[in-house]
């Protein structure tokens, strides 16, 4: 999902810096405002798993393979507005350092996946939660929701932008990518059930310290 450079045209490629510019900057004023100093090392912790997660991919069809987005994920551990930095921070460290996406492509990569993606996963896991009442299933169920969404829309996204570029057509690239991404949400969402199931088991005062910040 992940755009290089050369892909997108100058006008999708300076809306879309903009547009992520301005989430990721008012992701940081939430932040700054909500959070508080002992959920600063959860931060650091999501973002390095997220990280080393997204280097294993795993094999969908056709010689196609996907990754961990890590979107829900860390909407579910650090928050919305946390999630947006978490992934962006991560977003760029593979740009700057590994070439996973380009530059020039960045803005639109951040707007895909950290601030669409963790942003959709979170307003579905809250509305599965809500739905549940709290029960057990309401993170299992929002939880998977949540991880397959965030992938088929940012994959869409990404879609779009490379349609509107004159990349690729449309009736070419957005079926595509929708229907490799919603296979690769299946895995997505597994993965994220598991990370919650294995935190709900052996350390929930993490789900817990999520639930009491938005509460607060």
């Amino acid at each position: 999902m992940h755009i290089p450079d050369g892909f997108l045209n100058v006008a999708t490629s300076a809306a879309t810096w903009a547009a992520s510019a301005g989430g990721v900057g008012y992701a940081l004023r939430r932040v700054n405002r909500e959070l508080e100093e002992r959920h600063v090392p959860l931060m650091g912790v999501t973002a390095a798993f997220i990280f080393a997660a997204q280097m294993i991919n795993f094999t969908v069809v056709g010689g196609t393979s996907g990754h961990l987005l890590g979107g829900a994920l860390a909407a579910i551990l650090v928050g919305p507005w946390a999630g947006v930095l978490v992934l962006t921070s991560v977003l760029a460290v593979q740009a700057l350092l590994f070439q996973d996406g380009g530059l020039l492509a960045l803005g639109a990569n951040v707007l895909n996946m950290a601030v669409l993606g963790v942003l959709v996963a979170w307003a579905v896991y809250a509305g599965m939660k809500r739905l549940s009442g709290g029960r057990a299933w309401g993170t299992v169920a929002g939880g998977f929701a949540a991880a397959w969404l965030s992938v088929v829309l940012s994959s869409l996204a990404a879609a779009a932008e490379l349609a509107l570029s004159g990349a690729a057509p449309w009736a070419v690239v957005v079926p595509a990518m929708g229907a490799v991404h919603a296979l690769i949400g299946v895995g997505e969402g597994l993965i994220t059930v598991a990370v919650l199931a294995f935190l709900r088991a052996v350390r929930p005062d993490l789900l817990a310290l999520r639930r009491a910040s938005s509460q607060a």
